[in-house]
Formats: C-alpha cells, structure tokens, sequence
C-alpha cells in the first residue's frame, strides 16, 4: 500500500461534510492546485481513493500532492468567492487559468503623400500617426477592413507615386473597393482629404460621419460640383449599407455575450461572441491545454473573464448545461453589482448564435491543432456514441483476410486523429491457425500485438503504445472472443465491432450488448466508413501479395535444381519478383549459390519473352 495515499485519506476523512476550500500542495509546499466543495469531507476524499474514473491531469497532480490544506465556509456562495481569490492570488498549476496574453493593437496611418490605413501590433517611432491602443485584434481589423471599403482606400500595399500606372488596376478596383489610386488620377490633396474624413469615421463612429457627408454633399449640390457630390453620395450609400448589415445579428439593443466551447482530446477552446446595443463588438478566444472536463473550464472560466466586474453584460448565453448554474449566476451578479442570467438557447435566434460561438471555438481550435473540424467533430461523435470517458485519439483496427483455408493473414490499422497513421500499420502472417477460423485467427492477432506492447526487448513504437479504441472488423461475436482476452492479459481498452449490410457497407457498430446505429450521427459515420474500408483494404492486400508472392515461390521450384528452401533463399536476398528478374546469371548464382547450369535455367524461366 502507499503510505503517502493512506495518510492523505486518513486526514480527508477527518474534514468536516461544510462547504469549503481545498488547497493541495507538493513536497515543497507549493499550491498546485485550489478547489471548492459543497461537503469538503466527500470531495477531498474521492482524489485519494482508487478511482479509476479520475482522468489523466487528476491522476498526475495527486500523485504529486504531499499534504492540504483546507478552509471551512459558511454556504457554497462564499467557498466560490474564496476558491476565486485564492486562485488568483496563487495561479496553481493544476488549475485552469486565464492567462492575459493578449497584446495591444492600433490603427496606424502611414506617413507621405499617399498615406494607408493599417492594422498593427506595435506603435513604432516611424513618424506614421497611431490610434489606440485597443485590446481586440478583432474590432481592429473590422474597422479598417470597413473604413477601407468605405471610404475606396488602397490595400495592396503599393508605394504611391512611386509605382503610379506601373501596373492595371486591381480587382478592388473593379468591384468599387479602391478608388483605384495607381492611376494616377487622384491628386495627394483630395487623397489626404478622404484620409481625414477616414480618420474621423474611424474616431468618431458612422452616425456623425453620415451627419458630416449629407451636409457636404448638399454643399456640393448647392455649389453645382455634381461630381464631388455624386462621389459624397456613393460614400454615404456605403457606410450606410454597411450600418444596415451590422444590424441582423441581434433583434434587441441589449448588451449579451454568448459563450461557445469546443473540445479535442486534452485542448481546449472557449470563445466570446459580444454583443453591445445590440451589434458584435467583440471577439475573444482563449485556448487551454490539459483539460478533460469541459464543464470544469467553463466554471473556470467564467469566475476568471469576469472578475474584474468592468464589463459584464445582463445576458450570458452558453453552450452547455452547468449543475452550479445559479451559483455562478449570483456570483457573477455580486461582482457586477446587478442581476446578471445566465441562460442555454434552445432554440431561435438565441439558438443560432450560441451555434455561431461554437462554430467559430471549433474553427479556431482545428487551425491552432492544425486538424480539420470534420476530424474534430468525427472523434467527439464517436466517442460520445461508444459512450467512451473521453475522445479516441488513437484508434486501432483489425481485420482478417484469407482464401479458403489458405493464406491465412491479418491487418491493422492505425488512425491518429481521425487521419491514418500508415507507419504503425502492422501485418500479421497466421502462424497457429491455419484453417478458415476468423475467431481463432482473430484472437492470435490480437495476442500477438499485445504480447509485444509487454515485451521490453520490441522497440517499435507502433507496438509500444495503447490504443483509445479497439475497432474489429465483424460483429458482436468478434468482440465476445476479444474483450475477455483483452481483460486476460491486463489490457483496459474499449473494443467495438464494425457490422456491414448486404453491400459491404458499414451499417452498425457492434458491442458486447448488441448494436449500435450511427446513421444519424453523420461525422461518426464517415469515420467508421473509412476506418472498415481502409483496415479491409489493408488485410485482402496483404493477403493477394502473399498469394502472389506464393506463387511465384512455386514456379521456382519448378526450375531444375531449385527446391523450396532455395527459392526462400533467392527471395530474401532480392526482396521483389522485379529486381530477380533485374539479376544478371552471375547475380542469380551467388545469391542463391546455385551452380551455373541452374543458374542458366532459372534465368531463362525468368525471361521467357527471350527464349527461342
């Protein structure tokens, strides 16, 4: 037994069932890790016993911790007020953190002639002028990317006048994006003017731009300068278009946020969509790392974005369910000073953009894994479906191939991340079973594999690590015959089967218990589809190449002097049919030590073509 488990749950069991706060510390006394509890004595005892529910991060901080701390609270309200302050005094290791990472951005307008409006990261001394600073990137970019439009600014990046009717126009150009400034056609003072009135869109928002272009425009009208006024008119169009799109988003003025999360194996990502008066002001996403528990980084998360009570909206919309729903909504109304709901849509327009934050945390989540969503979502669903305790990253798969009692051979295969991993695909020759017995054949291949993830002397990587999932290709008998030899040889991993109807295609994933459907869960179908396709292709490929290959060793045998043990002889030493028939006779006769007539002669059966 371990001594250091024993005493931790001794002290556990001493704690009083109250709310409170947990602190567990390393052998140097370091918090790696601060939690609340409703009844302390209950939470703090179930991370010292053999619980195999416990995921990966749970396991490797326990086995880390030395001793605890703990503080008894009057209501849960109060341990959540205190597990917040304490996280944020001591940012323990093992808890999720916010970390503000994010750096300043600004708007900058470029000195000369002909100056551009961009958006930048850093304000450099370089004489351009800079507004700002701002924390989003998102409201940045937006605004240039629309004053651009708007007020028909260059964005290629050209050097003006130096690159004047060098090139065509653009595309910007012809769409009416661009003012098209390379032709040389726009003087530096009428430039710098829309500059200027940019500049004062940028600062001072569309409705004192649009007040300022009417009265200008009909100045222009009163002075008989129709064309700068047809211009100030197809400018206010513009930003008055541009207003009008910015408006379907929210059906009310009211101040929300929606708040989408999206999962991979251990990483994570939340974003924000914000709404203020009813337009999308703002975007945030934040990525977390080490995280199995989505509703655990939620909570997490919204005691941490929040904190500060400068700028939480009334509204707080939400992805998934959460058990201590009220809890934090009063909590987050404490820090804001009024009621703040904290809701999940179910439907409408609320619906429709929680969905939004979701699509854009799963968008943001495949570019930092480098994965497609599909691939992502194809793992989530099927690991939801199998009811497996977390996603299957690395999925194997087994199928066993032959031709009547003959060329008995097995495959796996191997898919990482939804992708196949064709380096740890493996091919197995059935050396005890050599009859049409898939069960049996089956059950040699399995132990095989595993016998060699056990033996220290095997280096092969493809051996040495377990898979999240098991899939067989065959039914619920394949699987009876594989889980209780999986469970003798001391192996805890999930195994299915893949059933296919009249047309060879996969129809249902197969269980101990019965069948599972997966038409309805599109993502997990295809997977599934692809996994029993490519592990069926992989094993009958094998198998014709064996028989092939077979047969071959049989028309050497026919050659005079050449008996099986020399054929096997030949074939090892060059490897394919092609490089033998490549050989020249000397070649043939040192690799297979034949003497020069057999030589002769099986460098004419090898060439047939050449014979009189």
């Amino acid at each position: 037994m371990d001594e250091r488990i024993d005493r931790l749950r001794a002290k556990a069991n001493s704690l009083d069932v109250k709310p409170g706060v947990y602190l567990m510390k390393d052998r140097t006394g370091v918090i790696i890790y601060i939690g609340k509890a409703k009844r302390l004595k209950n939470r703090v005892v179930s991370y010292f016993r053999q619980n195999k529910g416990h995921n990966e991060k749970v396991r490797k901080m326990v086995s880390l911790v030395e001793d605890f701390d703990y503080i008894v609270c009057d209501s849960e309200f109060e341990a959540l007020v205190l597990e917040c302050s304490l996280i944020k005094q001591y940012t323990p290791k093992y808890n999720i953190l916010l970390k503000d990472d994010k750096g300043y951005h600004y708007v900058k307008v470029t000195g000369g002639q002909y100056p551009q409006i961009q958006a930048v990261k850093q304000k450099l001394s370089d004489g351009a002028a800079y507004i700002g600073p701002y924390t989003s990137s998102f409201s940045v970019k937006q605004s240039v990317d629309e004053v651009n439009k708007v007020f028909m600014l260059p964005v290629c990046g050209k050097k003006f006048p130096e690159e004047f009717r060098k090139t065509r126009p653009c595309l910007n150009y012809h769409i009416k994006n661009c003012a098209g400034i390379c032709m040389g056609k726009v003087s530096p003072a009428d430039y710098q003017q829309t500059v200027k009135e940019a500049v004062s869109y940028l600062k001072n928002g569309s409705a004192d731009s649009i007040d300022q272009l009417k009265h200008q425009m009909e100045e222009a009208a009163e002075n008989l300068e129709f064309e700068k006024a047809a211009k100030l008119r197809d400018r206010l169009l513009a930003i008055q278009r541009l207003a009008q799109t910015q408006k379907v988003l929210l059906n009310t003025d009211k101040d929300q946020d929606f708040i989408g999360i999206e999962h991979s194996v251990s990483t994570a990502c939340v974003a924000v969509l914000k709404f203020r008066g009813g337009q999308l002001h703002d975007k945030d996403d934040f990525f977390f790392y080490d995280v199995y528990d989505t509703e655990e980084l939620l909570l997490q998360f919204l005691s941490q974005y929040y904190v500060k009570g400068g700028d939480i909206p009334k509204f707080i919309s939400l992805s998934i369910e959460l058990s201590d729903l009220a809890l934090y909504q009063d909590y987050l109304s404490e820090l804001a000073g009024y009621k703040v709901n904290l809701h999940v849509p179910q439907k409408g327009e609320q619906k429709r953009l929680i969905e939004m934050a979701q699509s854009n945390a799963l968008e943001q989540l495949s570019l930092r894994l480098n994965k497609k969503s599909r691939e992502i979502v194809a793992q989530q669903e099927l690991g939801k479906l199998l009811g497996l305790s977390k996603e299957p990253e690395y999925i194997e798969s087994y199928d066993i191939s032959n031709i009547g009692n003959d060329y008995m051979v097995g495959g796996m295969v191997v898919f990482a991340n939804a992708k196949p991993l064709k380096s740890a695909y493996k091919k197995f020759s059935m050396k005890e079973n050599q009859t049409q017995d898939d069960y049996a054949c089956m059950r040699e291949m399995i132990t095989r594999r595993f016998k060699n993830y056990f033996d220290e002397s095997v280096q092969d990587e493809g051996f040495k690590r377990l898979p999240d999932l098991i899939l067989l290709d065959g039914g619920k008998g394949h699987v009876n015959v594989v889980e209780p030899l999986l469970r003798e040889m001391g192996i805890d991993v999930p195994v299915f089967g893949m059933v296919k109807d009249s047309k060879h295609k996969t129809r249902a994933i197969a269980s101990s218990g019965g069948e599972i459907q997966i038409y309805g869960n599109k993502a997990a179908f295809r997977l599934a589809t692809q996994i029993q396709d490519e592990v069926h292709r992989f094993a009958i490929s094998f198998q014709r190449a064996k028989h092939k290959k077979n047969t071959f060793t049989m028309g050497l045998t026919s050659v005079k002097g050449i008996g099986e043990k020399k054929a096997f002889t030949l074939l090892k030493a060059f490897k394919t049919q092609k490089a033998m028939k490549e050989a020249t006779i000397e070649e043939l006769r040192t690799a297979g030590k034949l003497n020069a007539e057999t030589a002769s002669a099986l460098y004419a059966y090898l060439h047939p073509e050449i014979q009189p």
